[in-house]
Order: structure tokens, then sequence, then C-alpha cells
């Protein structure tokens, strides 16, 4: 399951698995989302702690720079979040 974490100022969307657990390690998978104006959406995926990227369509070398800059400001919180099933919005 995915949960909504924000959407960035040019429409990316983000969004975080729950807390996930391979051979001992904790990891969460954050996805980074986008429309495009082909149709269809930019769409990609990394695990963090490792900040390996599972897949990318679309998504250029800067913008993928750029997300992991933002993933290395956000880790902490998204595996808070992840870790109680997401951002509790009432």
């Amino acid at each position: 399951m995915m949960y909504e974490y924000m959407t960035l100022n040019d429409e990316t969307s983000i969004f975080h698995s729950e807390l996930k657990e391979r051979n001992g390690q904790q990891f969460v998978e954050v996805q980074f989302e986008k429309s495009r104006e082909e149709g269809g959406f930019y769409s990609a995926r990394a695990e963090l702690p490792s900040y390996k990227w599972i897949f990318n369509e679309y998504f250029s070398k800067d913008e993928l720079d750029f997300f992991v800059e933002w993933l290395s400001h956000n880790a902490h919180t998204i595996f808070k979040y992840a870790a109680c099933g997401g951002i509790q919005i009432a």
C-alpha cells in the first residue's frame, strides 16, 4: 500500500509505502509521480535507506538528483510516517 505524503510546487506527487522488512533490514519505498502533457505519468520509485532507484520512467537525471537531495532531507520523517501507517489527516 502507498500513502500520500505531499505534492511539490511543480505538481510532482510523492507517496511512500508502509515500513517493510527484508533480511532483517527495514526499508520504505518512495514513489514520485507527475502528469505528462502527452498523457500518462512521469514515474520513479526509490528505496530508503539505500536511495536505490527501483525504476524510472521519463524523469531526467537532473530530476532524479533533485529527488535524492529531497529524500536526504525527508527520509527520517518518511520512516516515521511509514511506521505508523501514513500521515493521519483529520
